[in-house]
């Protein structure tokens, strides 16, 4: 189904996800590596491959100088031609993926993919196509373990002393109250990870959001990254077990060198044993020795993930919108709920009122 267009100085091919051939995923590739961006799972092409087999909207710009790539534009179309970043809801770095110099105008790149709006909620640092039209600024904190985890160790209990050994003192808590405490880095247990995926559905709800794994096309695709075997781009599923029973689990993708924090979630059964901190402390291990990075925690205020990282990266939230009826259409949809969620977020007793009050939502869901 591959479209044609015009950019100045360019040509612009859209295709399909799985249209894309071994060529322009080698290329793809090579443009990130020139680029010096970090090599997340979620702006590798194998990703928005996988996207493509549950998102039918999903589509890829091609960006052609002297018939070769100079860039990769993956996105995902709706009604009206709204845009957004592809996996948008689940993916924690998003962006096109530009042979350096590379010049475009945003919204000439829209009108070329017939889109009258593009929505981002992690646009990665660096995208100078789009940062300016960003609405907001996040944080997204970043654990550096590419020295070893030793060093790390070192640096964590120098920083938060009680906070490694209260982690470890809890682990040993329940080995010995429980039973043996046994951890798998990269589990093939999928009796665990339909347990992750409970325990996720029902802290979501508890906490009054939208359950993310009542989406058949977030399902699916946590299955397809499970079966994966791309190098660049597969799901891990880590698992802790005591008396092999699993009471934590995280599964997120990764690339040769980053891994993302992606699906975490433990048994409440066993809260007071803190045992998602004891997963991750094993995880972030397992994850040096092999050859892991940089462990994105992503986006979002968390008080372990203060604890646990040792930087911040930049990510922004906003929208490229063109004056045509679509764009005002999204804009209207979702410019006020997104100057709300700052306006909370920019007041911590406020935003700890909102937190209360969609627990409360939950709880009363769930009876």
């Amino acid at each position: 189904m591959t479209q044609e267009a015009e950019l100045p100085g360019k040509r612009v091919l859209v295709l399909r996800p799985d249209e894309l051939g071994p060529s322009d995923q080698k290329m793809w590739r090579e443009i990130r590596t020139e680029s010096a961006a970090p090599a997340n799972p979620f702006l590798d092409p194998a990703f928005t491959t996988l996207v493509g087999q549950v998102r039918p909207g999903a589509r890829v710009a091609v960006l052609l100088d002297d018939d070769s790539p100079v860039g990769f534009f993956p996105y995902e179309r709706g009604p009206l031609g709204q845009g957004r970043a592809i996996g948008l809801g689940v993916s924690d770095s998003q962006g096109a993926v530009l042979r350096p110099g590379i010049r475009l105008d945003a919204r000439g790149l829209l009108r070329s993919c017939a889109l009258s709006s593009w929505e981002f909620d992690n646009l990665e640092a660096g995208q100078g196509l789009f940062v300016p039209h960003a609405a907001e600024e996040l944080a997204s904190p970043v654990v550096d373990i590419g020295e070893g985890f030793e060093l790390y160790a070192k640096r964590l209990r120098a920083k938060s002393p009680s906070f490694l050994r209260q982690t470890l003192a809890k682990e040993r808590k329940l080995a010995r109250q429980v039973g043996e405490v046994r951890f798998v880095y990269d589990a093939r247990d999928p009796d665990a990870l339909r347990a992750l995926m409970d325990w996720k559905s029902a802290q979501y709800r508890r906490t009054g959001r939208r359950d993310r794994f009542a989406q058949e096309w977030i399902t699916r695709l946590v299955t397809l990254l499970g079966e994966s075997e791309e190098p660049e781009c597969r799901g891990v599923l880590s698992v802790l077990y005591a008396a092999d029973r699993p009471v934590a689990a995280h599964f997120g993708p990764r690339s040769r060198t980053v891994l993302s924090w992606w699906f975490p979630a433990y048994d409440r059964a066993y809260a007071k044993y803190s045992p998602g901190l004891v997963l991750q402390l094993k995880m972030l291990e397992a994850a040096a020795a092999d050859g892991v990075e940089t462990v994105d925690l992503g986006s979002g205020p968390a008080r372990y993930k203060e604890s646990l990282k040792t930087r911040d990266l930049r990510v922004y939230e906003g929208a490229v919108v063109r004056p045509v009826p679509g764009g005002a259409v999204q804009w209207l949809g979702r410019e006020p709920a997104r100057a709300a969620r700052r306006f909370v977020r920019n007041r911590p007793r406020l935003a700890g009122t909102a937190a209360r009050t969609l627990a409360e939502l939950g709880r009363v869901r769930g009876r």
